[in-house]
């Protein structure tokens, strides 16, 4: 009896320095990031502007503090261009095809390239369905959570002749915590696109 309880008291009084000793320990602070200043929202338009010599059957409203510019990369291809923000090493890709009865591979492509590829990195993707009837705007608005390339993709289409799709790139390193604001202010400039979208005849 006697030993147990010089064994508790053991115990407890190495408790109690261990227990004191932590106080005087340095706790790390949590990773700061960089303050971000955003500029003002404001828009203006896309329309019949020449991409790679063509001009595109659309009209939509863009971030006026971003510029359009043509994928150098893909001269044959028209319909390849960016709106790039370089002030945040941000790009929004951009690739509009003409619907030739092959929308199911045009879409399939989409989501080879913008969502499979990147499903490994994603802790979750949301997918936000778009339908407009009147606009005949149809397609899916992607949400990918996590350290991937890119955090936001869409597809839109009127079903029989046109089709656009995005995807919103940094060129940094993917942190989910540090791109969050610019992620998040860019995701409404995408949002902002959509809403204003309009296939030309």
């Amino acid at each position: 009896m006697k030993k147990t309880i010089v064994i508790l008291s053991f115990i407890l009084s190495a408790v109690a320095v261990a227990l004191v000793g932590c106080r005087n320990q340095a706790v790390p602070k949590p990773r700061g990031f960089f303050r971000i200043d955003l500029p003002e929202k404001k828009y203006i338009n896309y329309n019949s502007e020449a991409i790679n010599g063509t001009s595109l059957p659309l009209f939509f409203e863009y971030p006026a503090y971003g510029r359009i510019v043509r994928e150098e990369e893909f001269k044959p291809e028209p319909g390849w261009f960016n709106i790039e923000f370089p002030e945040y090493n941000a790009r929004i890709h951009l690739t509009y095809k003409t619907i030739k009865n092959d929308l199911p591979s045009l879409i399939e492509e989409t989501y080879q390239m913008n969502i499979k590829n990147h499903i490994v990195k994603a802790d979750a993707i949301n997918e936000q369905v778009i339908s407009d009837d009147s606009k005949r705007i149809y397609g899916i608005l992607y949400d990918l959570k996590g350290n991937t390339a890119t955090s936001v993709q869409f597809y839109v289409t009127d079903s029989t002749k046109n089709y656009l799709r995005g995807s919103l790139y940094f060129s940094a390193e993917p942190n989910a915590d540090s791109l969050a604001p610019l992620i998040s202010f860019f995701r409404e400039d995408i949002v902002h696109l959509i809403e204003t979208l309009k296939w030309k005849e």
